[in-house]
Protein backbone atom coordinates (compact mmCIF):
# COMPACT_ATOMS: atom_id res chain seq x y z
CA UNK A 1 0.00 0.00 0.00
CA UNK A 2 2.70 2.52 0.83
CA UNK A 3 4.60 1.60 -2.33
CA UNK A 4 1.60 3.07 -4.36
CA UNK A 5 1.33 5.71 -2.72
CA UNK A 6 4.67 6.24 -3.56
CA UNK A 7 4.14 5.32 -7.59
CA UNK A 8 0.93 7.79 -7.43
CA UNK A 9 2.78 10.52 -5.89
CA UNK A 10 5.82 10.07 -8.24
CA UNK A 11 3.47 9.96 -11.38
CA UNK A 12 1.84 13.29 -10.02
CA UNK A 13 5.22 14.75 -10.00
CA UNK A 14 6.54 13.66 -13.38
CA UNK A 15 3.06 14.73 -14.77
CA UNK A 16 3.55 18.66 -13.41
CA UNK A 17 7.29 18.37 -14.43
CA UNK A 18 5.96 16.66 -18.27
CA UNK A 19 3.21 20.32 -18.11
CA UNK A 20 6.11 22.50 -17.34
CA UNK A 21 8.42 21.27 -20.12
CA UNK A 22 5.57 21.20 -22.82
CA UNK A 23 6.02 23.48 -25.27
CA UNK A 24 3.85 26.45 -25.98
CA UNK A 25 2.08 26.10 -28.96
CA UNK A 26 1.17 29.12 -31.28
CA UNK A 27 3.59 30.85 -29.75
CA UNK A 28 4.19 34.14 -31.43
CA UNK A 29 8.06 35.67 -29.60
CA UNK A 30 8.60 38.12 -26.66
CA UNK A 31 5.15 40.16 -27.82
CA UNK A 32 2.90 37.49 -28.02
CA UNK A 33 0.62 38.57 -24.61
CA UNK A 34 0.55 42.51 -25.53
CA UNK A 35 -2.85 43.74 -26.60
CA UNK A 36 -0.79 46.81 -28.18
CA UNK A 37 0.35 45.80 -31.65
CA UNK A 38 4.12 45.78 -32.47
CA UNK A 39 5.64 48.55 -34.33
CA UNK A 40 7.85 47.41 -37.14
CA UNK A 41 11.28 48.53 -37.11
CA UNK A 42 11.10 49.21 -40.46
CA UNK A 43 8.79 51.87 -41.18
CA UNK A 44 9.26 55.17 -39.23
CA UNK A 45 6.69 56.47 -36.77
CA UNK A 46 4.91 59.44 -37.95
CA UNK A 47 4.24 62.38 -35.62
CA UNK A 48 0.72 63.41 -36.78
CA UNK A 49 -1.65 65.02 -34.09
CA UNK A 50 -5.11 63.70 -33.10
CA UNK A 51 -7.60 65.22 -35.01
CA UNK A 52 -9.93 67.98 -33.33
CA UNK A 53 -13.29 67.62 -32.34
CA UNK A 54 -15.18 70.16 -32.91
CA UNK A 55 -15.70 72.36 -29.61
CA UNK A 56 -13.25 70.41 -27.78
CA UNK A 57 -9.64 71.54 -27.37
CA UNK A 58 -7.02 69.24 -29.03
CA UNK A 59 -4.59 69.58 -26.09
CA UNK A 60 -6.55 69.36 -23.65
CA UNK A 61 -5.08 68.58 -19.58
CA UNK A 62 -6.15 65.17 -18.72
CA UNK A 63 -7.90 65.66 -15.07
CA UNK A 64 -10.68 65.45 -12.35
CA UNK A 65 -13.46 67.52 -12.05
CA UNK A 66 -13.72 66.84 -7.62
CA UNK A 67 -17.19 66.48 -6.31
CA UNK A 68 -17.75 68.52 -3.05
CA UNK A 69 -16.23 65.84 -0.76
CA UNK A 70 -12.84 65.82 -2.62
CA UNK A 71 -12.77 69.55 -2.59
CA UNK A 72 -13.14 69.05 1.34
CA UNK A 73 -10.48 66.47 1.19
CA UNK A 74 -8.24 68.90 -0.42
CA UNK A 75 -8.86 71.50 1.98
CA UNK A 76 -7.96 68.78 5.00
CA UNK A 77 -5.01 67.58 3.56
CA UNK A 78 -3.52 71.36 3.00
CA UNK A 79 -3.56 71.54 -0.92
CA UNK A 80 -5.60 74.64 -0.68
CA UNK A 81 -6.73 76.77 2.01
CA UNK A 82 -10.48 77.87 0.74
CA UNK A 83 -12.67 76.03 -1.67
CA UNK A 84 -12.68 79.06 -3.64
CA UNK A 85 -8.79 78.52 -4.35
CA UNK A 86 -9.69 74.97 -6.07
CA UNK A 87 -9.61 75.21 -10.12
CA UNK A 88 -12.20 73.35 -11.89
CA UNK A 89 -10.03 70.46 -12.75
CA UNK A 90 -7.63 68.95 -10.74
CA UNK A 91 -5.31 66.32 -11.86
CA UNK A 92 -5.57 62.93 -10.60
CA UNK A 93 -2.10 62.26 -8.90
CA UNK A 94 -3.25 65.88 -6.64
CA UNK A 95 -6.48 63.78 -5.70
CA UNK A 96 -4.43 60.65 -4.74
CA UNK A 97 -2.20 62.39 -3.00
CA UNK A 98 -4.66 64.36 -1.27
CA UNK A 99 -6.69 61.17 0.08
CA UNK A 100 -3.67 59.33 0.75
CA UNK A 101 -2.57 62.13 3.24
CA UNK A 102 -6.06 61.78 4.97
CA UNK A 103 -5.90 57.84 4.79
CA UNK A 104 -2.51 58.37 6.85
CA UNK A 105 -4.32 61.31 9.21
CA UNK A 106 -7.01 58.93 10.09
CA UNK A 107 -4.68 56.07 10.50
CA UNK A 108 -2.73 58.07 13.08
CA UNK A 109 -6.00 59.36 14.83
CA UNK A 110 -7.07 55.81 15.53
CA UNK A 111 -3.27 54.57 16.87
CA UNK A 112 -3.50 57.88 18.95
CA UNK A 113 -7.09 56.90 19.79
CA UNK A 114 -6.32 53.09 20.79
CA UNK A 115 -3.39 53.89 22.90
CA UNK A 116 -5.45 56.29 24.97
CA UNK A 117 -8.12 53.87 25.05
CA UNK A 118 -5.77 50.66 26.36
CA UNK A 119 -4.14 53.19 28.48
CA UNK A 120 -7.64 54.42 30.39
CA UNK A 121 -8.13 50.08 30.38
CA UNK A 122 -4.97 49.82 32.52
CA UNK A 123 -6.17 53.01 34.92
CA UNK A 124 -9.43 51.78 35.36
CA UNK A 125 -8.26 48.16 36.25
CA UNK A 126 -5.45 49.20 38.92
CA UNK A 127 -8.94 51.45 40.16
CA UNK A 128 -10.85 48.15 40.85
CA UNK A 129 -7.74 46.52 41.85
CA UNK A 130 -7.46 49.13 44.99
CA UNK A 131 -11.24 48.33 45.35
CA UNK A 132 -10.61 44.64 45.50
CA UNK A 133 -12.70 44.31 42.99
CA UNK A 134 -12.31 41.45 40.13
CA UNK A 135 -14.13 39.19 37.53
CA UNK A 136 -13.87 36.25 39.65
CA UNK A 137 -15.43 38.01 42.57
CA UNK A 138 -18.29 39.87 40.64
CA UNK A 139 -19.08 36.27 38.72
CA UNK A 140 -19.43 34.66 42.48
CA UNK A 141 -21.61 37.65 43.41
CA UNK A 142 -23.56 37.13 40.36
CA UNK A 143 -24.19 33.32 40.65
CA UNK A 144 -25.02 34.09 44.29
CA UNK A 145 -27.63 36.16 44.12
CA UNK A 146 -28.87 33.62 40.93
CA UNK A 147 -29.09 30.77 42.90
CA UNK A 148 -31.01 33.04 45.81
CA UNK A 149 -33.37 33.98 43.16
CA UNK A 150 -33.79 30.28 42.10
CA UNK A 151 -34.40 28.84 46.01
CA UNK A 152 -36.83 31.47 46.44
CA UNK A 153 -38.84 30.82 43.47
CA UNK A 154 -38.38 27.12 44.57
CA UNK A 155 -40.05 27.81 48.08
CA UNK A 156 -42.78 29.96 46.08
CA UNK A 157 -43.74 27.43 44.38
CA UNK A 158 -43.23 24.90 46.94
CA UNK A 159 -46.03 27.34 49.20
CA UNK A 160 -48.02 27.41 45.93
CA UNK A 161 -48.55 24.04 45.41
CA UNK A 162 -49.11 23.43 49.39
CA UNK A 163 -51.80 25.86 49.26
CA UNK A 164 -53.67 24.32 45.82
CA UNK A 165 -53.51 21.11 48.39
CA UNK A 166 -55.02 22.69 51.50
CA UNK A 167 -57.86 24.49 49.12
CA UNK A 168 -60.18 21.63 48.21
Amino acid sequence: MAFNTLKRSRFAFDTLIAHWRRPVLNARGPRSLCSKPQESSQEPATNTPTPVVPGRSAYRVPGYRPSDFDKKILIWSGRFKTKEQIPEQVSFEMIDGARNRIRVKACYVMIVLSIISCLGMVILGKQAVGRHESLASQNMEKKARWRAEAEREREANIAAAVATEKAP
